[in-house]
């Protein structure tokens, strides 16, 4: 169960609206696009149903489990092991561009309007690191502190990771918003198990297969015109 408060907080830290920049990624969509994959509903929800299964859909709910276990056992040793781990587990330099972005913004955000005394030690203990969070990571970190149940927290991530690109289609391929929600309903069975999956297995399977996207996002890196860093 999620409190009335803590839904409120999961609507916002995860809307469209949250500033961490996400409408500036595509996840390598806008070159599958540009090479004619994905030029219908049908072949955005294969798309992205791989991802939420195979690649970093996958990953990510790994490492949101991971982060939000973590802090709920007061383990800093096991939430090192994720944010090390969430650096790793990128396959192209753009889509780790786009989690860490993302994660460093979401957590300047939270220390801003949501300050936490343990917020605060563990953007020091980055810092004395150098490294930044990856976005799940960041995400996991604060639901876990605020206290929100982890199965509607990791589903309401997926969501919101599956939601951005379809925003991107629209953009991009020749489909119309409602060919978006059309993609976005057919998700929400993939979207709910990828979550449960995640929280079944073993948490240290952080085994991804999306090699398709990986090679998109490479060669989006040097694409002649792009809207998107990712």
């Amino acid at each position: 169960m999620v409190t009335d408060p803590g839904l409120a907080r999961l609507m916002t830290w995860l809307s469209p609206g949250f500033p961490v920049g996400a409408f500036a990624y595509s996840h390598a969509l806008e070159h599958a696009v540009a090479h004619g994959e994905i030029d219908d509903a049908p072949a955005l929800i294969r798309w992205l149903g791989g991802i939420l299964e195979f690649g970093a859909g996958r990953v990510d709910a790994a490492l949101f489990r991971a982060a939000f276990e973590a802090v709920r056992d007061g383990d800093d040793a096991r939430l090192a092991w994720a944010v090390e781990r969430g650096d790793a587990q990128r396959g192209a330099a753009e889509l780790a561009m786009e989690s860490t972005a993302q994660g460093r913004a979401f957590l300047d955000t939270m220390q801003k309007v949501w300050p936490r005394d343990r917020l605060t030690a563990w953007r020091a203990a980055l810092d004395r690191s150098e490294r930044e969070p990856a976005y799940p990571v960041a995400v996991a970190v604060a639901c876990a502190l605020a206290e929100i149940a982890p199965r509607p927290a990791l589903v309401a991530y997926l969501h919101a990771f599956a939601a951005n690109p379809v925003s991107a289609a629209v953009r991009l391929a020749p489909l119309g918003q409602t060919d978006g929600q059309r993609a976005l309903a057919a998700l929400e069975s993939v979207i709910v198990g990828a979550a449960a999956a995640a929280l079944r297995r073993d948490a240290d399977d952080l085994g991804a297969a999306a090699l398709a996207v990986d090679w998109h996002s490479m060669r989006h890196e040097t694409q002649y015109t792009r809207l998107f860093r990712s």
